[in-house]
């Protein structure tokens, strides 16, 4: 009770936040990299995740 949608902590807002302030600085030109970089907050910690995720499977 009272729990519900809150976040569990794990630095998700960062992630989110770091996202929409790269899109940001590309849209205002403030910054010229390639949009793979500019959305790597979102795609980076999938990346990591799956990796361990097949270096556990392989180790097990």
């Amino acid at each position: 009770m009272g729990n519900e949608g809150a976040s569990c902590g794990c630095g998700n807002g960062l992630f989110e936040m770091l996202t929409i302030v790269f899109i940001v600085l590309k849209l205002c030109k403030v910054i010229t990299w390639p949009w793979l970089w500019v959305l790597s907050p979102i795609w980076i910690p999938l990346a990591v995740i799956f990796i361990v995720c097949l270096i556990a499977a392989v180790i097990s």
